[in-house]
């Protein structure tokens, strides 16, 4: 292996903004689809295994543009909140902050978002695993063990991507082979740790802005990457998003935002990736 792409989350915004990001860079002639290993969390789960099986990125939001016109889903801003609180406690044992977090999402009441989760994996135009070194990140809801699915898992990509995105507090934990399992966000938002063995790894963080940096840096350490570069929204693009990334109003938006940031980003990229 010698490059990875990394995708991190960032709901909606964060689908499109990425497909957006890598359509640009490959008119410009920098195709970050050629990577060795594509990681993928939450939103990246979906963007890395279009990229994964040959998907046009373009036309994939295209299509969701046409189909996801419903509202945002609901929100319980303040359990959400204290999800949050729990994952980002530095008091708190990680696998137990973890653990925590999946007992919140085993006991919120959000079945009535359990369509629109499952159509996330449904609209993959795909559905099985490429040959391609595609990794994609869940968090086991019971005991906050992390979880890494591919395609040597027993587990169907359609199931696997639902998985990554089940956004604690938001979506109902997805159940494979008897177990429910929460976004891979949980543990991290790019859980960039698994490219390691990479010499070059480029990492997509739509949610860079309220992440903090010292996380990545760990995990990019870890990986041990000769060169790497980290890609965030620029302020056009963070304007884009609104305040609510979930919202399937920011397909076309946050798209086009990738595609306009694109430009400024192809020197620096081509130079990391060749």
């Amino acid at each position: 292996m010698t490059t990875a792409l990394v995708l991190g989350g960032g709901g909606v915004a964060g689908i499109a903004w990425e497909a957006g990001i890598l359509t640009g860079l490959r008119r410009l002639g920098v195709d970050l689809g050629t990577a060795d290993r594509v990681v993928g969390t939450s939103a990246g789960s979906v963007v890395g295994t279009l990229v994964s099986t040959g998907a046009d990125l373009e036309e994939a939001v295209a299509h969701q543009i046409a189909v996801d016109t419903g509202p945002p889903p609901a929100v319980d801003v303040e359990a959400t909140m204290r999800a949050f609180a729990v994952m980002s406690d530095p008091s708190l044992d990680r696998l137990e902050a973890r653990r925590r977090v999946g007992q919140m999402a085993l006991a919120a009441a959000v079945d009535h978002a359990a369509d629109r989760l499952a159509a996330i994996g449904e609209r993959l135009p795909i559905k099985l695993w490429p040959e391609r070194d595609l990794l994609i990140t869940a968090v086991d809801a019971a005991t906050g063990e992390f979880v890494v699915w591919d395609r040597r898992a027993d587990v169907p990509l359609v199931l696997a991507v639902a998985s990554s995105c089940a956004v604690p507090m938001v979506f109902p934990p997805v159940e494979i082979n008897g177990r429910r399992y929460v976004d891979g966000g949980v543990r991290s938002v790019t859980n960039a740790d698994l490219a390691a063995g990479a010499r070059a790894i480029v990492v997509l963080e739509p949610l860079g802005a309220l992440t903090p940096r010292e996380v990545l840096d760990a995990e990019l350490g870890e990986a041990g990457a000769a060169t790497s570069y980290v890609i965030h929204p620029d302020e056009a693009s963070l304007a884009a998003f609104g305040t609510n990334v979930l919202d399937p109003a920011l397909w076309g938006p946050a798209f086009r935002a990738g595609l306009d940031q694109a430009p400024a980003l192809a020197e620096p990229i081509a130079a990391v990736w060749s």
